[in-house]
């Protein structure tokens, strides 16, 4: 009868999880900061008449919403695993950043549509107020990105997060640009100009967010990660002969695992083989959860035909050598 062993690992340590208290505090810190920053922009932007500070305060608006989003997701992460959900709701974190990148797609688009029609029919701008309301702006956002930069977390919630901000830090940025070409020369087109210009920087930061979620969530393998060079790593271990249907994927972000069949010699222990594939998997590669079917040569045929196969480079030569 065929022998088959599963192997599992049970100790996961998810360094990004153990961040989470940090990641938390820091998006409730940043969250705070920019709601009680958000109503000032509004009523300045409606005051001076500012398409660039109305940008700057419906992405911030969009950043409150996100990071209270960010935060329902940490804590809905974490929570405990079920029989039926077995990985929990961590992956909560990636619908948060996907959502969080399409709001700023979405604001981009706004904010074009809204440049569009200011170039039509500039409005007057106070720019001295402009000015005043840009530079607090900018403050505030210089600091959130620095609370958010400084906890240093890989969750990609988080990164969905501090890419709100900084895209206010630019937002600001351009409103204080265009508030002193205003003052300046009077020129109200430069107002229209540089929020269409943020609308493109917004666009932009939108995009690595959007790919790694939706990566995750259609079971990519991690980026930087060479799933064929991980084969190569798991055949060159003592005692393996082959491993086929290998899959490698991210439950969430700095979560990822491995799956694969795995034959080893006849008189090979396939649980000391497997403890020794664990090791190395966590060394190498970082993959600390992994479930091995383990399996002795002739006990169970050989799936590399049509499946992803690594055999040893020996062992291959030597297959091609019997098939001449």
């Amino acid at each position: 009868m065929a022998q088959s062993h599963a192997g599992h690992s049970h100790e996961h340590s998810h360094e990004g999880y153990g961040r989470g208290n940090a990641d938390r505090r820091a998006l409730t810190l940043v969250f705070g900061l920019t709601t009680a920053f958000l109503v000032a922009e509004v009523i300045g932007g409606l005051l001076t008449g500012s398409l660039a500070l109305l940008a700057d305060a419906g992405h911030m608006a969009s950043d409150s919403a996100a990071i209270g989003l960010s935060l329902f997701a940490f804590w809905l992460s974490q929570r405990p695993a079920t029989p039926n959900r077995s990985f929990g709701y961590r992956r909560a974190e990636i619908l948060a950043a996907l959502f969080n990148g399409m709001t700023l797609v979405a604001i981009s688009i706004w904010i074009f549509v809204e440049a569009y029609r200011r170039f039509q029919s500039p409005p007057e701008i106070l720019g001295g107020w402009m000015m005043a309301v840009a530079v607090l702006g900018l403050i505030v956002n210089i600091a959130g990105a620095t609370i958010l930069a400084r906890s240093e977390g890989e969750s990609l919630n988080l990164q969905g997060a501090l890419r709100h901000v900084i895209a206010d830090v630019l937002g600001s940025v351009g409103a204080i640009v265009a508030s002193l070409v205003i003052i300046l020369t009077g020129w109200v087109y430069a107002d229209p100009i540089i929020s269409a210009l943020i609308g493109v920087l917004v666009l932009g930061s939108s995009w690595t967010l959007l790919r790694d979620s939706v990566d995750i969530l259609l079971e990519r393998a991690p980026r930087g990660l060479d799933v064929e060079r991980v084969g190569r790593g798991m055949v060159e271990v003592e005692g393996v002969e082959e491993v086929h249907d290998l899959h490698v994927w991210e439950i969430t972000s700095g979560f990822p695992a491995l799956a694969a069949h795995v034959l080893v010699g006849r008189e090979r222990n396939c649980h000391d083989r497997r403890r020794e594939l664990e090791k190395v998997l966590y060394r190498e590669f970082g993959i600390e959860h992994t479930t091995l079917q383990m399996d002795h040569v002739g006990d169970h045929a050989s799936e590399s035909a049509g499946r992803l196969a690594f055999i040893p480079d020996i062992e291959r030569r030597d297959r091609g050598a019997a098939s001449g």
